[in-house]
């Protein structure tokens, strides 16, 4: 798939992105790496998995309680999720927000949904994340899988050379998950 028979969109600014408040480094990417992702498989490249905002950072939390017998509620402010607020420069990505860009990814244009209704799965994107990635594309612009989002993700792949976003504020759970969007 050549970059030039892929959309693009401009993304960048301030971004979210819900982390484990243990990890010595919230903005290190090899734990995706060795684990994959939406759009790297297992064992392949970095990529820091972000939120165009903060509803979306909370559709996300809330997505891995989804079938639980408890929810966000039940946790222990100090153990629960933080939120790194991020700045990310604002540079061209590969366009998964738009009909044209899905189409031009080979995705449906109901994405994140496929044409039954389920979730695209993490094993359609892997290969088009690693196309992009070998095409040394600075990562995926998408719509949100985590139901009542609404909005975008960022998939930021990390390069040689390419600076980390840069960290502008850390919220603990109960200064983030409850405050209105």
């Amino acid at each position: 798939m050549a970059t030039r028979d892929r959309e693009h969109v401009d993304r960048g600014g301030r971004v979210f992105r819900v982390a484990d408040p243990d990890w010595e480094d919230p903005l290190d990417s090899s734990f995706a790496a060795h684990t994959g992702g939406r759009w790297n498989p297992p064992g392949s490249f970095g990529v820091l998995y972000l939120n165009d905002s903060v509803a979306v950072a909370r559709a996300n939390v809330e997505r891995l309680f989804t079938g639980l017998p408890y929810g966000p509620e039940d946790l222990d402010n100090l153990a629960a999720p933080i939120l790194l607020d991020l700045d990310v420069s604002v540079e061209s990505y590969v366009d998964a927000t738009t009909d044209k860009g899905l189409v031009r990814l080979g995705l449906p244009t109901t994405y994140p949904h496929d044409s039954a209704g389920r979730i695209v799965q993490h094993s359609i994107c892997q290969p088009i994340g690693q196309a992009v990635y070998d095409d040394a594309e600075l990562g995926v612009a998408c719509r949100s899988a985590a139901v009542g989002a609404g909005r975008e993700e960022l998939a930021w792949f990390e390069l040689p050379s390419r600076p980390r976003p840069t960290l502008a504020a850390t919220k603990l759970f109960e200064e983030w998950f409850w405050a209105a969007s």
